[in-house]
């Protein structure tokens, strides 16, 4: 047995390599709720996995660039826009995200669950992410706000952000951002045993004036 690599860029690959698909395939339900009223242009969908929800996007219209460490993750979720009609409409990029960003900026930048049991400068990429946003655009943040309910021992140290503690970290000024979403959402979570549980992830929505 070989041990799990500590490098993100090899540990992410071999996640997605030694496995079949990792994902429902399926968009994040709180990037629908969020971004389904948005207008249309170029988005940027950091850690975009298998890209679902980059696809979504696409399919409502959205010019979309999806980022992600790794390279099997991008070869899917290329296949999953071509099959759903909105190869066109996509680009993918490869980034260690913390180490190298995608250039430009965008009508909507999003950011689900970058959360990683190995290096990651968490708060360096949603500054960076801000940074991102075009005049007149939105960010949006989606984290876990805590291990899901039946998770008794947590298989790694990780830290949490709150509401307002990512906001004060991330120091977006008044005057250029409006903070629209601040929430707390629970969900239904059921562990790999069938323990049926919750999970609560924490959303920021802010548009760029």
């Amino acid at each position: 047995m070989t041990d799990t690599p500590t490098q993100p860029a090899d540990f992410w690959e071999a996640r997605y390599r030694d496995a079949g698909r990792v994902w429902s395939g399926r968009p994040n339900g709180l990037l629908v709720r969020e971004a389904a009223d948005l207008t249309p242009g170029t988005a940027l969908d950091l850690g975009c996995g298998e890209g679902a929800d980059a696809v979504w996007l696409a399919s409502r219209g959205w010019r979309v660039t999806g980022v992600d460490i790794s390279a099997t993750a991008l070869e899917r979720a290329a296949d999953h826009a071509a099959e759903a009609g909105v190869g066109e409409r996509t680009a993918w990029e490869r980034h260690e995200l913390g180490r190298t960003f995608p250039e430009g900026v965008f009508d909507l930048v999003s950011a689900h669950y970058l959360q990683s049991p190995v290096a990651l400068d968490q708060r360096g990429v949603l500054r960076s992410a801000a940074r991102a946003v075009a005049e007149g655009g939105t960010l949006l943040i989606v984290l876990h706000a805590a291990w899901p309910s039946w998770q008794t021992e947590p298989p790694f140290d990780a830290a949490f952000p709150t509401l307002d503690g990512l906001l004060a970290e991330l120091a977006l000024p008044d005057d250029v951002w409006t903070l629209v979403t601040r929430e707390t959402v629970r969900r239904p979570s059921t562990s790999p045993e069938g323990a049926e549980g919750f999970r609560e992830d924490h959303v920021w929505r802010l548009r760029r004036h």
